[in-house]
């Protein structure tokens, strides 16, 4: 018969007894509340980061240049079309499968917001703003980035950003009050600068969640092709165009879906998948000032002292966006 243990602590066995070795101390948990330290970033990532910068800010210059030939519609189709073609070329031979059911439901929201939406505000914008400005004014976008990842995605709500955001916005104003006092049309391109923005803003926080299932290229390609699709209203404009486009315009419009779409678009969704979205949005802080440099060896641009003012207290702002608060 089973004999029943008794109750009561058992003594503890001694040294020389085979007691096993003392379980090791949990690690040391941060505080509750207290900030996310963001993981280092890889060399790949800094380089995605450098070749995004870069390429897109060429992408306020080229359209500039390439807008007296193209509408902003057709403007948009003829680059999503070369850059579906040309990152297809790379995608679909690595394609295993496409996205199911609700999987899809992301992947519309940014390919309309941003592929369609985005660059349609923009091209029209630039019809009406010089490309350095128009760059100024969609340097609102890290802050709105910042401010939905940290309460959608959960990466943080410090108070800096807040404050940040408040100056920033006032950079802003200063550029749509000199904007106003030249002409309304200017101010037009204000706004469409501002829609397009938030366009992005929006779509960089549907994205993030994406690239946890799918691969850098194949998210931008799928939103690139349904961003395609929307703008196809538009072909029987950019047939006509083309006919009548010289040579450097119709280059330009290649230039822009290869490099600005193609290759910038899947080094920042690369970026994306390693990087929090408002760290990484911080780094498009770096694109007006690249525009303007480009634009003016370039276009010969330089953009006006509202432009500039604004501009200056924008990047104050949005500077004040990465401070920690203690």
């Amino acid at each position: 018969m089973a004999t029943t243990a008794a109750s009561g602590p058992t003594p503890s066995a001694g040294p020389h007894e085979g007691s096993p070795l003392p379980a090791p101390l949990p690690a040391p948990q941060p505080a509750p509340g207290s900030p996310r330290q963001p993981a280092p970033i890889s060399r790949l990532g800094i380089a995605a980061v450098v070749v995004t910068v870069v390429l897109w800010a060429s992408a306020f210059v080229g359209i500039r240049a390439v807008g007296p030939s193209f509408s902003p519609g057709s403007l948009t189709l003829g680059r999503l079309a070369v850059a579906a073609v040309v990152l297809g070329l790379l995608v679909v031979p690595k394609l295993r499968g496409l996205p199911r059911g609700r999987e899809w439901w992301p992947i519309l929201a940014y390919g309309v917001m941003w592929f369609g939406g985005y660059n349609v505000a923009l091209n029209a914008a630039e019809h009406m703003l010089d490309a350095g400005t128009a760059a100024l004014l969609i340097n609102v976008n890290p802050i709105l980035v910042a401010v939905m990842a940290g309460v959608i995605l959960k990466e943080g709500f410090p108070r800096w950003l807040i404050i940040g955001s408040l100056i920033a916005f006032g950079g802003v104003a200063v550029i749509a009050l000199g904007s106003g006092q030249r002409s309304t049309a200017d101010v037009a391109g204000v706004l469409l600068c501002l829609l397009a923005a938030a366009l992005a803003a929006v779509s960089v926080i549907v994205q993030k969640p994406v690239l946890r299932k799918f691969p850098a290229a194949q998210a931008t390609w799928f939103g690139i092709m349904v961003g395609a699709v929307c703008c196809l209203p538009f072909s029987g404009q950019l047939i006509t165009e083309l006919q009548s486009a010289p040579l450097p315009a119709t280059l330009g419009l290649v230039y822009l879906g290869i490099f600005p779409t193609a290759i910038a678009f899947t080094t920042w969704a690369y970026a994306l998948s390693l990087i929090d979205a408002g760290r990484l949005a911080a780094t498009t802080y770096l694109v007006p000032g690249t525009t303007i440099l480009i634009s003016w060896l370039v276009l010969g641009e330089i953009p006006t002292i509202w432009g500039l003012v604004g501009g200056v207290i924008c990047l104050v702002g949005v500077g004040l966006t990465r401070r920690r608060s203690r």
